[in-house]
């Protein structure tokens, strides 16, 4: 649903306010791969999106004029799955290729991840 709008620059994601329980939204940077679309956050767990997907992991993903419900999750440290997220959006707005170093903000942003196939449409 969404492979073929991997290369677009940004993606909205609407997290619900932990405090307020009010709708919010921001512009992204993402990676997509196998399904799943990964962020990083530069704020690490003290941006408010990351603290609002903690309390509640339901969000809403647009890509596009693709837009979808799903749930997040943060992606646990040390793990393949980490690394992916880190080289993929690195390689995508830094311009990293195998060989070289990450960048400092893929190095110590913390990745996040909305797995697709668990999605569901917008309705």
């Amino acid at each position: 649903m969404f492979e073929r709008l991997a290369d677009q620059d940004f993606a909205y994601l609407t997290t619900t306010g932990r405090t307020t329980g009010r709708e919010h939204t921001i512009e992204i940077w993402f990676g997509l791969h196998d399904r799943r679309v990964y962020f990083l956050s530069g704020g690490g767990a003290h941006a408010d999106w990351v603290r609002n997907i903690q309390r509640n992991a339901d969000v809403r993903l647009r890509i596009g004029s693709r837009s979808v419900r799903a749930k997040a999750r943060i992606v646990r440290p040390g793990t393949n799955e980490d690394d992916l997220a880190r080289r993929l959006l690195d390689g995508k707005y830094q311009g990293w290729h195998e060989g070289k170093r990450l960048s400092s903000w893929a190095r110590t942003a913390l990745p996040v991840v909305i797995e697709l196939s668990a999605s569901r449409p917008r309705s």
